[in-house]
């Protein structure tokens, strides 16, 4: 059998590039070998929330899995036809809830299918997007390329014993290009939930972030949300929402500091389309959308230009990025969901 070899140790050699080969693995029904995973982190390896991922697509795409555990570098993957499917998953730990369903919604939604998952872990985790932002920034911007998916949040689970649990529902979706360019809303939206941290502690730091918004001359919206959960902790979304932009950033709560960590710099300059995260998350359905997609981001992240490269080598996918003044923009142009088995070159 022949495979198509992927360095896990390319560019910034994280999870991301697990996530987005097994993806396009199934989509295109290629047979990929994957090494050297996560070698440059500082526990290399597969974690539980890869394996869960990799262990639910196995059973969406009826594939053959060799490599699939927790601290495996190499992992071959043969994906077979796609079904629809009602599952339920626990990944046993805190593992992120929100980046397993990266993997899964756009492998279903562009392969016509349908998923109904029922799935513990990890709501709210570090190095991962909160579940709001799953819920009300990826939603929105995946909405708009055409890809549709509904999420309910059971029950909020933080580190380090996770417990939380969301219900998924993934439809049969076509494909769009889309253009994100500059911001043009001064509106935006800030969601805090908590849940066995005093409520005062709460308020007065999102007071604090209220205040330095406005100052900025931000309309702002706030929404608070005490959300019982087994571990204490708090999370924090910070999003705006226009026709040309989508722009999020979240932050956990510090324990230590009694404070989130917030880079707001990140959210106040105007220069973008997308933020950072969500540019990454755009990549594997831009790169099978029929026409062009192009979107502005403040920067580009390790994280994206090895996105950029392997989503490429799988699909064939062509893409672009130009420095602006204030900024890059990145064109991705796409093969088209349909015959995408016989576009894919090796």
């Amino acid at each position: 059998m022949e495979f198509l070899k992927i360095n896990g140790g390319y560019g910034e050699g994280g999870g991301q590039i697990i996530r987005s080969a097994i993806a396009l693995a199934c989509i295109t029904k290629q047979s990929i070998h994957i090494e050297n995973i996560r070698k440059n982190r500082k526990v290399s390896g597969l974690r539980p929330q890869h394996v869960t991922s990799i262990r639910i697509l196995q059973k969406i795409s009826n594939a053959k899995v060799i490599g699939a555990e927790v601290g495996s570098t190499e992992l071959k993957f043969i994906p077979g036809d796609i079904d629809s499917l009602e599952l339920s998953e626990d990944v046993g730990t805190a593992g992120s809830i929100s980046l397993i369903l990266q993997v899964l919604i756009p492998v279903v939604a562009i392969s016509q299918k349908k998923l109904s998952l029922t799935i513990k872990g990890g709501t709210d985790v570090l190095w991962s997007p909160c579940i709001d932002y799953t819920q009300h920034v990826l939603k929105e911007a995946y909405s708009r390329m055409g890809i549709k998916f509904s999420l309910e949040l059971i029950k909020r689970g933080y580190y380090p014993k996770g417990g939380g649990e969301i219900k998924l529902q993934v439809f049969p979706s076509k494909l769009k290009s889309i253009l994100f360019s500059n911001r043009k809303s001064k509106d935006l939206k800030i969601i805090c939930t908590f849940s066995k941290i005093a409520i005062e502690i709460i308020e007065r730091e999102i007071q604090q972030i209220k205040k330095k918004l406005t100052n900025e001359d931000y309309k702002v919206e706030v929404e608070i949300k005490n959300q019982e959960a087994i571990d204490s902790g708090a999370s924090l979304l910070i999003y705006s929402i226009d026709e040309n932009s989508i722009i999020g950033v979240d932050s956990l709560f510090d324990k230590k500091t009694q404070s989130f960590d917030l880079n707001f710099e990140k959210f106040i300059e105007k220069a973008q389309g997308v933020d950072v995260n969500l540019a990454d998350m755009l990549v594997v359905p831009a790169s099978l959308s029929p026409g062009r997609t192009t979107f502005l981001v403040k920067e580009i992240t390790k994280h994206l230009e090895t996105n950029l490269f392997v989503t490429s080598k799988i699909t064939g996918c062509k893409y672009g990025i130009g420095k602006l003044t204030d900024g890059f923009e990145v064109i991705i142009e796409g093969i088209s969901d349909s015959g995408i088995k016989q576009r894919c070159k090796k």
